[in-house]
């Protein structure tokens, strides 16, 4: 069994990979796109109606910045992000992914995933990891190669493990991290290490953690997390016999154990914050739950 809806796993954009060199129909495909303006702090504008909908700008109004093509949609409109400062627009307001990443429709859902991981790449990707010259960027906004000696820069992507964690008696395990205040939990998580397979990582981050050793790990799904640069890789375990909890305590303030009843109850009652809507570690938790958990979707809903 596998994870369903993802938040930030729902992108239809056709990114057109094998045009990003092709510098005549790049040209030609931002005379006549839309533009989505994204910050370095992955911010963008949207417009809020019904639901939150991206506020784009014509090719010809967008303002001076590194252009990413983001792709083309069914009917062959071309989307572009350009990374710079937010422009001023009428009825618009400004948000990152976590407020509105799980209310925009698929499509524009994608869009802003790629946008913002590409802002946030570009904006600390700037120069060669060897002679430190300003690179340029090329393949329409994909890569950055440096004039004195050709090297090629690729986005970065840090896999990271998200582990659901159960017991005997079918108890979910939920972790405070030790910068979170009050009454915030979540499933736990960590990135992967050189040198070690996905399973291996899980293992390892459950026990470093909380000092658990887990067997019967699963895959879920995946979502990219561009804040700035994870891809999360979700997975069930379960962790057998009786076993103490051993926190890590820079990482870990306090953990618990959960019945489906605990919670629910805590959720209600206000004493426990879940993972939002956008995150996979959401995601986990319903699919454990076996239906749709109290909580926030986004803009404070």
């Amino acid at each position: 069994m596998s994870l369903g809806w993802l938040a930030l796993a729902r992108g239809t954009l056709d990114r057109v990979a094998e045009r990003r060199r092709d510098e005549d129909w790049v040209t030609a495909a931002w005379a006549g796109c839309r533009v989505l303006v994204v910050d370095e702090r992955g911010r963008v504008p949207f417009r809020l109606d019904d639901r939150p909908r991206l506020a784009f700008v014509p090719a010809r109004g967008a303002p001076i910045g590194e252009r990413v093509l983001l792709g083309v949609d069914e009917d062959k409109n071309a989307y572009f992000a350009v990374v710079a400062t937010l422009p001023e627009q009428e009825g618009v307001e400004v948000a990152d992914l976590r407020r509105i990443g799980a209310l925009l429709d698929d499509v524009e859902s994608g869009m802003m995933t790629h946008a913002v991981a590409m802002a946030l790449w570009h904006a600390t990707h700037r120069h060669c990891p060897r002679c430190g010259a300003r690179t340029k960027v090329i393949a329409a906004g994909h890569v950055r190669v440096c004039p004195e000696d050709g090297m090629e820069q690729y986005p970065r992507l840090d896999p990271a493990v998200i582990m659901l964690v159960t017991d005997d008696d079918d108890r979910v395990l939920l972790a405070r991290g030790s910068a979170w205040p009050e009454g915030r939990a979540s499933v736990l998580a960590g990135f992967l290490e050189p040198g070690e397979s996905l399973e291996q990582g899980v293992a390892r981050e459950v026990y470093e953690e909380v000092g658990l050793r887990v067997e019967d790990v699963r895959y879920l799904g995946s979502q990219p997390w561009p804040l700035p640069q994870s891809l999360m890789l979700g997975f069930v375990c379960h962790a057998p016999g009786e076993q103490r909890l051993r926190l890590e305590e820079s990482e870990i303030a306090e953990a618990r154990w959960y019945t489906r009843q605990d919670l629910l109850t805590a959720t209600l009652a206000g004493d426990l914050v879940l993972p939002g809507k956008v995150s996979i570690a959401r995601q986990l938790l319903e699919h454990w739950y076996g239906g749709e958990l109290p909580g926030s979707w986004g803009l404070g809903l």
